[in-house]
């Protein structure tokens, strides 16, 4: 099993704490051959600029605006008793939690891990409750995505994450 990244998102849609694990890049694949010490590269095409990696806060942005869109979607499909659990594709699988207070726990990972919304709730019991919320220097609200910064918490989750690969 591999985490790749791990996001929380408050109530009012801003991300207020993100960590990368492993990032997933796909090189691209190109096929040469050799014929007579010559190195053959496919043309392809055009020359185009390939985009930028994303900055951690557009992935954040992403990443909100997809569980949204599929909790909204179960929602409306399910009625109101279903709920958005995860979801797979073809590169990674998002799992996602969702707290009382609306505290979204959202974590990528490869496509053969099981179902961690038990270790998602564990993360919010025994992680962000016990150093975040019963902190009395961390801030009750995060305004303009002021974020998580408690390093107790960081050791912690590494710790975790680690202990349940």
């Amino acid at each position: 099993m591999v985490v790749y990244s791990f996001y929380i998102f408050d109530r009012h849609t801003e991300c207020i704490y993100s960590r990368l694990w492993a990032r997933q890049d796909r090189p691209i694949s190109t096929s040469s051959t050799t014929s007579g010490g010559n190195t053959l590269v496919p043309d392809l095409g055009p020359a185009r600029a390939r985009p930028a990696r994303l900055s951690a806060q557009d992935d954040a942005k992403l990443i909100f605006g997809t569980i949204f869109s599929l909790r909204n979607m179960v929602r409306k499909l399910g009625g109101p008793d279903d709920s958005f659990i995860s979801f797979r594709t073809g590169q990674y699988k998002l799992h996602y939690y969702e707290t009382p207070t609306s505290i979204k726990f959202v974590m990528l990972t490869d496509t053969q891990t099981l179902n961690m919304r038990n270790v998602l709730h564990q993360i919010y019991v025994n992680l962000y409750v016990e150093f975040v919320v019963k902190n009395p220097l961390s801030p009750v609200e995060h305004p303009g995505g002021e974020g998580v910064a408690n390093e107790l918490f960081e050791l912690a989750l590494d710790q975790f994450v680690k202990g349940v690969l």
